[in-house]
């Protein structure tokens, strides 16, 4: 592939995720910035809490299609396995770090469920079966779904994947980890005094 044409792939890609569905769907419906009501994020939850349930699935959806259209546009041109996943990481990029949002975007989650559907079925299968497992042992949905997350560049090991893709995977993982950073400091804390509610306010678990 001609560098020119790989780099118009990863810019589509990347736009392709900047279109923040749950900003301009908030900002349509009600004419407000929904990164400045809730929990500050552009996804899903944070619409559902604004304009209900309507308004989560919505986003939910055009997050998720909009990772799988970068994907499927990206092997429209080429059947290499490795500029399909660059073009699923310049997506999930563009939905975090949106340019015409100040790069105040979301966290990536249904983007990057989308764009792994199409580029790698398979893995996104065990993503499902990971979370499910994690989820029956935790209890919790936004620690099964990072858990599950992180488990993915072994998991694609363990698929016998070539090490560029691995590396390739890892990136996204980490994307996802990165964007949710304060929600996973969150959920551990909150998983462990779970399990040990004699522990002390005036002890902060360290």
């Amino acid at each position: 592939m001609q560098v020119s044409q790989l780099t118009w792939i990863l810019i589509a890609s990347y736009f392709l995720g900047c279109i923040a569905t749950g900003f301009y769907l908030v900002r349509i419906r009600i004419g407000k910035d929904v990164r400045e009501m809730g929990s500050g994020n552009i996804g899903a939850r944070n619409v559902g809490r604004v304009l209900g349930s309507s308004g989560f699935w919505i986003t939910l959806v055009g997050d998720f299609a909009k990772g799988a259209a970068a994907v499927w546009v990206a092997r429209y041109f080429t059947a290499d396995n490795h500029v399909t996943a660059l073009a699923m990481l310049a997506a999930v990029l563009g939905h975090v770090w949106p340019i015409q949002l100040r790069f105040r975007g979301g966290k990536g989650i249904a983007t990057s469920l989308g764009a792994l559907a199409v580029c790698d079925f398979h893995l996104a299968l065990t993503f499902v079966g990971l979370f499910a497992v994690i989820y029956l042992i935790l209890r919790r949905t936004t620690l099964g779904g990072l858990v599950a997350f992180a488990c993915l560049p072994l998991a694609s090991m363990f698929m016998d994947h070539d090490p560029l893709k691995v590396v390739l995977i890892s990136i996204l993982a980490g994307l996802v980890l990165l964007a949710h950073r304060k929600n996973l400091v969150e959920e551990i804390t909150s998983f462990v005094l779970r399990r040990n509610p004699e522990t002390k306010a005036d002890q902060p678990i360290k």
